[in-house]
């Protein structure tokens, strides 16, 4: 089954989170799927940004009796996932406690952010003394984009290349969402120029 790990990630793109995204994270599914053992397979919907995603609210009434058989999903039987869930929560609550404080709010309701992972505290400090929250929100990606990296480590060909290349591929599609934002404010400013222009 190794063999097949290699012959996914060998024809794979490389990712460069400045440039385009090579293909949607949906159609990554689609072909890795294919390609993977069923259980690691699995695994791709604890994938998310989110650290603790809801859960689905509307379940299948009826679901299908394979599906009824299925072993549930642990995200903890992947290392990078798991290392990769609790770097961003603890990120998530350093921000939050950082915001509150910068805004002068009640923390009470705010969880206490771990102490470790330590470089996840350090992201949400110079995060937040960042003036534009654009540029703040690049910032925590590109960060984001280096601790995955850094949890693959020298995995190529393996199920937790896989999910580092899908967490990969959805900061990429985050950051196409921020650059169409961007553009379109840009949009509004000259139009709103061209105007005043005119008058």
């Amino acid at each position: 089954m190794t063999s097949l790990y290699y012959y996914l990630g060998a024809q794979l793109p490389n990712l460069v989170y400045e440039q385009s995204i090579p293909m949607s994270s949906g159609s990554f599914i689609t072909l890795a799927s294919y390609l993977m053992k069923p259980r690691d397979a699995a695994l791709f919907e604890c994938c998310t940004l989110d650290p603790d995603p809801k859960p689905n609210p509307n379940p299948d009434p009826n679901p299908e009796p394979a599906e009824k058989a299925k072993k549930p999903v642990k995200c903890t039987e992947s290392k990078l996932l798991m290392r990769w869930r609790e770097w961003e929560r603890a990120l998530r609550l350093n921000l939050a406690k950082g915001r509150a404080k910068k805004l002068e709010r009640e923390e009470e309701g705010i969880a206490e952010p771990p102490e470790s992972p330590a470089d996840a505290a350090a992201v949400a400090k110079h995060a937040l003394s960042l003036e534009s929250p654009l540029e703040a929100e690049l910032f925590l990606d590109k960060a984001r984009w280096s601790a995955i990296e850094n949890f693959q480590n020298n995995e190529i060909f393996s199920s937790n290349a896989m999910y580092a290349y899908l967490l990969k591929l959805l900061l990429m599609e985050r950051r196409a969402m921020f650059n169409v934002d961007e553009g379109f404010t840009e949009y509004n400013r000259l139009y709103a120029d061209i105007l005043g222009d005119t008058k």
